[in-house]
């Protein structure tokens, strides 16, 4: 009898458990539905919290004169009347003002307001006015073109309401975003999206966009773009559109770039950015093959003018590997690691020379100053002009150079190398880029002032087993690197 209880007992206290099992089964269920459904029931209590930090603003500019005119051929009878028609209202040449509309945002309660470059770029007069209705003046502390960012400054008499950046490298795709602003001059205005896209970059040197198809329309530029903590993690910049409206493609500059631009601008009242001095291109896979690179990262040095890298002992063929601790996967992400670098600061760098690597050590000097110096031109060399040679190699009609070349080619009077007469349309190196015109100064990485030594540099790849020679090519004083295959060479 016992045994039997003991038994009866048992069977209980299994279907007990398996009972809570199953609703603790089910409830993990509908919490995962619910959070994969979740999303705010409405944008209204962050949207109160944050727009009386969020400004629109108002530009004047005085042009020269009154805008366009009509169109009168000169010597027309009708020429006096639009003139006469002119002078009556007041037009004629006098100067007039124009006004533009843009957006801001307010980041601290002494009265620093940020926008886009674009928005006060060369404005007389700037006026902000606040979510109250109340307007101020405003006075630019600094802007930087490059990332179209500008610091604005207002005297208020009470502490002012503002916003924090976040970190926006922690936005995922996907993630809800709130922008804000004046679009088209309609006055305060929230529009609601999601993140659609992150690291864009469109055209600058330090573009680090996040996109949204969050309605931004133009007057929206310069406006925060808000995470739902009420953090900005964006600046609404720039809008693609065939139309000039939103079609749902947007584009905020990253916080994490913007706040260091503004730290700069409120401390300097100008960007202070390191420079390397070097000029660079993307490591391609034949590029990495002809230099004899295991995979295709890095930055390949094109040039070294007069300036820090030089002094450290960086040569063009280089391909920098590491800077400051930091892998280097291309171009781009090495000029945004220089650029956010402090100028004075001496930093490890590591280049894949001759099949192996070497570490250089670099002080980084300030972009800013080294923008806009004009290299000097070289001397004559005096040399005796003598004919040129001329020969067709890797498809290419080549010739030695000479005065009259360089005179052609507008080319200084020491520049050496090969020039590139013609090429076959359909040859490997048009379709590279190469054209007629370009010079090829260098070849396997070593100078090249004649067809000879093109063709001994050539010798050299195919011995050491190479399916392809690297070729510094300049146009127009612009350098890059160009890898063509040994494969079809005779």
């Amino acid at each position: 009898m016992k045994a039997r209880t003991a038994t009866a007992e048992n069977l209980v206290h299994r279907i007990f458990q398996s009972f809570w099992f199953l609703v603790l089964a089910v409830a993990m269920l509908v919490l995962q539905v619910l959070s994969a459904n979740a999303r705010p029931e409405s944008f209204a209590d962050l949207a109160e919290s944050i727009s009386p930090s969020v400004v629109n603003i108002t530009t004047s500019t005085v042009v020269a004169d009154g805008g366009p005119s009509p169109i009168v051929p000169e010597g027309s009878p009708f020429e006096d009347f639009f003139r006469e028609f002119r002078d009556r209202n007041g037009q004629g040449d006098r100067p007039q003002r124009t006004q533009a509309l843009g957006s801001g945002f307010v980041i601290s309660e002494d009265g620093f307001v940020v926008t886009n470059n674009h928005v006060i770029q060369a404005a007389d007069e700037i006026i902000i006015e606040f979510y109250s209705g109340e307007e101020l003046k405003a006075e630019v502390i600094g802007t930087d073109p490059k990332t179209d960012i500008a610091l604005l400054k207002v005297e208020a008499e009470e502490p002012l309401p503002f916003v924090k950046f976040g970190d926006s490298d922690t936005a995922r795709v996907g993630d809800w975003v709130v922008a804000m602003g004046n679009p088209l001059g309609q006055g305060f205005s929230v529009s609601a999206g999601i993140v659609s896209a992150r690291n864009r970059a469109l055209s600058g040197t330090y573009d680090d966009y996040i996109q949204t198809d969050a309605a931004i329309n133009q007057g929206n530029s310069g406006g925060p773009l808000f995470n739902l903590d009420g953090e900005v993690i964006g600046v609404n910049t720039a809008i693609l559109s065939p139309n000039g409206g939103s079609i749902g493609i947007g584009f905020s500059m990253a916080s994490n770039v913007v706040t260091r631009v503004v730290d700069q601008l409120q401390e300097f009242g100008e960007t202070r950015r390191g420079w390397l001095g070097v000029r660079i291109q993307d490591v391609t896979e034949d590029v990495a093959e002809a230099i004899g690179l295991e995979k295709a990262a890095g930055a390949l040095v094109t040039d070294v003018p007069e300036g820090p890298a030089s002094e450290a002992g960086v040569l063009s063929g280089d391909v920098i590997m590491s800077f400051d601790g930091k892998d280097v996967k291309d171009t781009r992400g090495l000029v945004r690691e220089v650029g956010n670098s402090e100028v004075g600061k001496t930093v490890r760098v590591v280049v894949f020379r001759d099949g192996k690597t070497q570490t250089l050590k670099i002080t980084l000097g300030r972009r800013e100053a080294a923008e806009g110096t004009a290299e000097e031109e070289g001397a004559d060399d005096g040399e005796e002009e003598v004919a040129p040679t001329e020969k067709t190699v890797l498809d290419m009609e080549l010739s030695e150079l000479n005065g009259d070349l360089r005179s052609q080619l507008d080319l200084a009077d020491d520049a050496k190398g090969l020039v590139v007469r013609d090429l076959d349309s359909l040859s490997e190196a048009y379709e590279k880029g190469m054209r007629a015109g370009d010079l090829i100064t260098e070849a396997g990485q070593q100078n090249v002032t004649s067809i000879q030594d093109l063709e001994d540099r050539i010798s050299e790849a195919k011995d050491a087993g190479r399916k392809s020679i690297l070729l510094l090519v300049r146009r127009g004083g612009d350098p890059r690197f160009v890898a063509l295959s040994l494969e079809d060479d005779e």
